[in-house]
């Protein structure tokens, strides 16, 4: 059935922030996250039983080489993730430990759970 997946296997999804926090500028983006969150959570039921843990990061704003590329005016990325707690966007070195963390062993007692690095941005969910 999932010869590729076995027990003690891990899957990491990638959600959003704007999945909680919603978005009128990112209307399909934060739909489409909003779904990955749900579909990581019943995943998680489905698979916990084969020993398969399936988990999910939502990052905050986090500067890529996208960005720059993705339509927004340059004053708008001179304020990139400026409206965090932190006050500055993120940047991959930043994000990359919650989906390594959740892809080895030291997580093997999460599941269904999604990790926030968001600039302190605080969720509720």
């Amino acid at each position: 059935m999932r010869p590729h997946l076995k027990k003690g296997s891990a899957i990491v999804n990638c959600t959003s922030v704007t999945m909680y926090k919603g978005s009128p500028e990112l209307l399909d983006y934060s739909s489409t996250k909003g779904a990955i969150t749900a579909f990581t959570r019943s995943l998680s039921q489905n698979l916990i039983k084969d020993g398969i843990r399936v988990n999910a990061v939502a990052p905050g704003p986090i500067w890529t080489p996208l960005n720059p590329s993705g339509g927004a005016t340059k004053e708008k990325l001179k304020h990139f993730g400026e409206s965090t707690p932190i006050g500055r966007p993120g940047q991959p070195n930043e994000v990359a430990p919650a989906f390594l963390f959740l892809a080895c062993e030291d997580s093997s007692y999460m599941a269904g759970q999604v990790l926030h690095p968001n600039g302190g941005v605080v969720v509720n969910a």
